[in-house]
């Protein structure tokens, strides 16, 4: 396992950089070990919903998970506000860092992630083959 730690500066996009950080280190089979930082402004879109729901004010990242690769991304995020009230949902392109994020991704070297449909959802689905 490779172990790829970063850290996002304030006003980055956290999707756009991981995504970034991914493709410019041709990440095959990557996951989200931990993150804490925090967020001027949140971009999520909730279970089963079309559309996503966006705020501003300060937020803790409260959790960080998901699979990264070339092939694509799925994020999840929770986080909280002034009062600890905390929302999560799927990552999307809007999520501006406040002060900093801190993020520690491993990358498994036996595995390459793909997102294909499958015929098990309507989605593109996470598909894992062997190196």
């Amino acid at each position: 396992m490779q172990i790829h730690p970063l850290r996002l500066l304030p006003g980055h996009d956290l999707r756009q950089q991981l995504q970034a950080y991914v493709q410019q280190h041709q990440l095959q089979a990557a996951f989200v070990i931990t993150c804490c930082g925090s967020l001027t402004r949140y971009h999520l879109r909730f279970a089963d919903q079309p559309a996503g729901q966006a705020a501003q004010g300060h937020f803790e990242i409260v959790s960080l998970t998901g699979t990264l690769s070339i092939h694509g991304l799925h994020l999840h995020m929770s986080v909280a506000d002034e009062q600890g009230r905390t929302i999560g949902g799927h990552v999307l392109e809007g999520n501006i860092v406040y002060t900093t994020a801190e993020i520690v991704l491993g990358e498994s070297e036996a595995h390459v992630f793909t997102r294909e449909k499958d015929g098990s959802t309507a989605w593109e689905e996470l598909q894992i083959r062997k190196r």
